[in-house]
């Protein structure tokens, strides 16, 4: 395993110098699942939650949210992001709902961090959407599947 870029020679965090990384097109996708009883799914797949289309409030939530990583994450870098997409697929066999979030940039820098962001904020407001109803819901699952862009290339993660 490499050395942990985020610490200086004296051991201290610090945010990574990547001035002289050339910028390069990046994108990075991310998972994870909210789990729940399946009367819980079919409130939120019919509409019938009391707060309103669960499903379209999370996706700009997570799209919010890949918005403000630098914010939340103390030496990410702010980014020109350049997409970010929200897909959420109902799954009974769960049951609960799959997210999966993608995030493209041109920068000197990642977006694995963005991509994950999106995905824990999505999975957070369904949980907020629907909290009333089910206090158990479990949320998981969630990780890099593919990041491509930059020196160390592509990462497919299955």
């Amino acid at each position: 395993m490499s050395s942990l870029s985020h610490f200086d020679a004296d051991g201290k965090a610090h945010m990574v110098d990547v001035s002289d990384k050339p910028v390069t097109a990046r994108i990075a996708v991310a998972e994870g699942f909210v789990k729940m009883a399946s009367e819980t799914l079919a409130l939120i797949v019919e509409g019938r939650a009391d707060k309103g289309d669960v499903l379209g409030i999370a996706r700009i939530a997570g799209i919010m949210g890949a918005k403000k990583t630098a914010d939340l994450i103390p030496l990410c870098h702010p980014l020109p992001i350049t997409k970010v997409a929200i897909e959420m697929t109902p799954d009974e066999a769960l049951p609960g709902i799959r997210i999966s979030a993608t995030v493209k940039t041109g920068g000197q820098t990642g977006v694995e961090m963005e991509a994950l962001t999106a995905v824990s904020t999505t999975a957070l407001t369904v949980y907020d959407m629907v909290k009333a109803v089910q206090k158990d819901i479990e949320i998981g699952g969630i990780r890099v599947t593919l990041k491509d862009g930059g020196k160390s290339g592509r990462l497919e993660n299955p």
